[in-house]
């Protein structure tokens, strides 16, 4: 994937540079409690699946239907991620490190305990994604920058730092599972037909920003107009026609579907990618805070990337699906 992500804070109210921020920091939301965890029935339907006018991944644009199906309303929290790690123990990849018979293709200096952290640049220093990106020990979904770096005060915040199997394991321990690529497409369209964005065509509105994305010239200056350094809590942007929150920016969205450089082609279980071939690699979707208008550009419901499924990050989070019967009704939140 093009890696990128930054050390990012608890918005304007708290931002990470070394430290973290206090424990007794207040916990930051934008929707009320209730509301997280909730879900959202979405009837099925035809729709122009990909887009012909962007990257050449996207397309080529095709006529797709999809059946009847349940989606989050917004992406997992730490604090949900969390009561699902009390209930089970579970250990995630980053925390455990990479062993060599479950993931036998991973250089050794990947396979201890950690993940990748974005690094800002500075303004003299060479910029490409491969000085913007660092594996940083210690780093993983209670650290999401890194050992100093903490979630406290971030439960309303999405889940980072999880790969493709991390969350798996939280999807089926709900009994439930990733949405494919073309289910979080035709959600994020939220019924809209043809639009750029999931909103529409404009990506500002009357100077207020529809989603967390980067403002300003990436990656050396985050001008946060739309209030956050970083992630945000989930919810804080208007919700799509369909009721979903953050399918555009804030953080990329595993799906369960192999990625493949266009959409004509079978490429398997493994996907591929041409820029790492030989990895297993699954599709990304909705872009993340660092998308910006000079960079990446993929905070529209038909972009998409691809990703190590062994490879954690502190800009990759997801969201969980399921299958339903036959609505009598188009829309209806659980």
């Amino acid at each position: 994937m093009n890696k990128r992500a930054i050390n990012f804070s608890l918005s304007i109210f708290c931002i990470f540079f070394v430290t973290a921020c206090s424990e007794d920091q207040p916990t930051m939301a934008c929707l009320p409690e209730s509301e997280v965890g909730q879900t959202v029935n979405i009837s099925g339907g035809e729709f122009t699946f990909g887009d012909n006018r962007y990257y050449p991944d996207e397309g080529p644009a095709k006529e797709s239907r999809v059946a009847d199906f349940n989606i989050d309303k917004t992406e997992v929290t730490n604090g949900q991620f969390r009561e699902f790690v009390e209930a089970t123990g579970y250990v995630t990849a980053a925390e455990r490190g990479l062993s060599e018979g479950e993931f036998p293709n991973i250089s050794p200096e990947f396979r201890v305990p950690g993940s990748m952290v974005f690094v800002a640049p500075n303004l003299d220093q060479p910029s490409s994604p491969a000085t913007w990106w660092q594996f940083i020990p210690g780093a993983n979904w209670r650290h999401p920058e890194g050992p100093g770096s903490s979630i406290t005060g971030r439960d309303a915040f999405p889940v980072v730092q999880v790969i493709h199997s991390d969350a798996e394991a939280y999807a089926q321990w709900l009994g439930r599972r990733l949405p494919s690529e073309t289910e979080w497409e035709y959600a994020s369209r939220g019924g809209l037909k043809g639009a750029t964005f999931s909103w529409g065509e404009e990506l500002p509105d009357n100077g207020r920003s529809k989603a967390n994305t980067w403002q300003g010239h990436f990656p050396y200056n985050n001008m946060n107009e739309d209030g956050f350094i970083g992630s945000s809590p989930v919810g804080c942007f208007g919700a799509n026609g369909y009721g979903l929150y953050d399918t555009t920016g804030n953080v990329w969205e595993w799906t369960d579907t192999p990625y493949g450089p266009d959409r004509k082609h079978n490429y398997g279980s493994q996907g591929y990618d041409p820029q790492q071939p030989g990895v297993t690699v699954k599709t990304l979707k909705g872009g993340s805070f660092l998308c910006s208008d000079n960079y990446c550009q993929r905070f529209r419901p038909a972009a998409r990337q691809a990703q190590d499924t062994t490879l954690a990050s502190s800009h990759i989070g997801f969201r969980t699906a399921s299958d339903i019967e036959v609505l009598s009704s188009p829309i209806g939140v659980n």
